[in-house]
């Protein structure tokens, strides 16, 4: 396996500062964010360390030989929107930008695009499922076309009051993921595996890699705390962030030896990515550099 980050949390750095970072901390691997620039409000997205858009041949090999002379691979294009927004301009400009970055990755040697499936929030799993059979098998066939992966991570994005009740994400738990891959049966489309999530869900985070091994494409590694008193104030039915809070791996609730043993039964030998979205590490870009050391000097007991 091979130790990465996700480039979004250094969204101040401009993409040469980035990986020039990841290759003096030891890193082998990044997960770049390429959002289109300035489409995106949210915490840890509008991060483009990578603009598609103004992608010709010229800046591929740019690209290209800045990280082979560093030591380090991309992992993985990176762009979280939701796909299946209500709103069907916006969606149509996720989607097509989602495809800009499957034919990017293709042309820049990556094979891998990291994304969420997307939900309505106020309608059902069932309802959604229907509207994944009218957005994604269009994307999936550029993805195949190209010769990319697309893999999905599995956060409900339900956070706040504007998410509630159901999310931006329907693929979520063991049981939609089965739903999505009946409809979408594709050896381009897998799983972005984040642990975290399964934690606040009450899910069990490690029998999946067992069931799904064939599915797992990328990995991330963020942990979660569960802060007991504030759930039982507030119960399972509040938004989730009144009683978690993502945390450093080694920080919160996630067994990571347990976790990366699953992941070295099924004989899992690909890319894995520190996601630091921990808000104790937020005071100035320094603290941010030492959230990600100290996350990479964590798991190297583990990912070596």
């Amino acid at each position: 396996m091979k130790l990465g980050f996700v480039s979004a949390i250094l969204g101040d750095l401009p993409f040469e500062e980035m990986i020039d970072f990841a290759a003096d901390h030891g890193f082998e691997c990044v997960e770049v964010a390429c959002w289109p620039q300035g489409k995106a409000l949210r915490r840890y997205a509008g991060v483009t360390h990578i603009n598609v858009d103004e992608l010709d041949d010229e800046k591929i090999a740019y690209i290209q030989k800045y990280t082979a002379d560093r030591g380090i691979q991309i992992s993985s294009l990176a762009y979280y929107p939701n796909t299946m927004d209500p709103d069907l301009e916006k969606r149509n400009t996720y989607v097509e930008h989602l495809k800009k970055l499957i034919v990017a990755s293709n042309k820049l040697g990556v094979g891998m695009v990291t994304t969420f499936v997307g939900r309505v929030p106020d309608k059902t799993v069932e309802e959604n499922l229907e509207i994944v059979k009218e957005v994604w098998p269009p994307i999936v066939k550029v993805a195949e076309e190209n010769n990319v992966k697309i893999a999905i991570e599995n956060c409900p994005m339900l956070f706040t009051n504007d998410e509630w009740p159901g999310g931006q994400n329907v693929m979520t738990t063991p049981a939609n993921w089965r739903k999505v891959f009946e409809i979408i049966d594709s050896p381009n489309f897998g799983i972005n595996y984040d642990p975290s999530h399964f934690v606040w869900q009450q899910i069990d985070y490690i029998k999946p890699i067992y069931e799904f091994k064939d599915k797992i494409f990328h990995v991330h590694y963020k942990d979660i705390k569960i802060y007991q008193d504030k759930l039982a104030d507030v119960g399972i039915m509040a938004t989730p962030l009144q009683y978690m809070s993502p945390k450093l791996p080694g920080l919160g609730d996630v067994d990571w030896g347990k976790y990366v043993s699953a992941l070295t039964d099924i004989g899992y030998d690909g890319c894995t990515c520190i996601e630091v979205e921990d808000k104790a590490f937020e005071k100035n870009m320094d603290d941010v550099k030492k959230s990600i050391i100290l996350s990479e000097k964590y798991m190297r007991q583990f990912v070596i």
